[in-house]
């Protein structure tokens, strides 16, 4: 059996992407960890509104798309140039996809004309707090994201997503969740 670790970190420092350590107490390994806890928030939120494709499918595609904005966090920036647009270097192209998504999400419903008290029920809960980790993530990628970079407009619209999208879960009745 492979081991599942290496033990190089155990000296206080992570690897970066294409090279290189920080110390894992350093703002870019914030920032990854930050986002690697949205994911697994979004993954929970997925988890709660079980039986409706479109919405998992949806779920899956922003959680993989996290992976590709930790890879740009990960790169120093001497590193940079080796990244690769919709791989490993988020893109302008997926922060206007995550604008149409939320177009064509709204579009189905009235949006709420006051604030929200969150917990109208679970599937809705779990993408709030999916929500407000996203913004954690937003304020910590500010401190290491590079200019021209889209990690935080990535971040900013996603947050939005997750709020249009738990509107939504709210507005359908139970009875169509099955």
């Amino acid at each position: 059996m492979t081991r599942l670790w290496t033990g190089k970190g155990d000296d206080g420092t992570s690897g970066l992407y294409y090279g290189g350590r920080e110390p894992k107490s350093s703002a870019r390994f914030e920032a990854i960890g930050t986002v690697d806890e949205a994911q697994a928030a979004i993954g929970l939120a997925r988890a709660e509104v079980r039986g409706r494709p479109e919405l998992d499918e949806l779920l899956v595609a922003v959680a993989r798309d996290l992976w590709v904005l930790m890879a740009e966090l990960a790169t120093d920036d001497g590193n940079r140039e080796k990244l690769a647009g919709g791989s490993t270097l988020v893109t302008p192209e997926m922060v206007a996809a995550l604008e149409a998504r939320i177009e064509g999400v709204a579009g189905r419903f009235e949006l709420p004309a006051e604030f929200v008290v969150p917990g109208q029920d679970r599937g809705s809960a779990a993408l709030d707090v999916a929500r407000t980790v996203v913004r954690r993530a937003e304020r910590s990628a500010v401190a290491v994201a590079v200019d021209g970079s889209s990690v935080i407009p990535y971040l900013n619209r996603l947050s939005s997503l997750l709020w249009t999208l738990a509107r939504w879960v709210e507005g359908e009745p139970l009875t169509s969740r099955s």
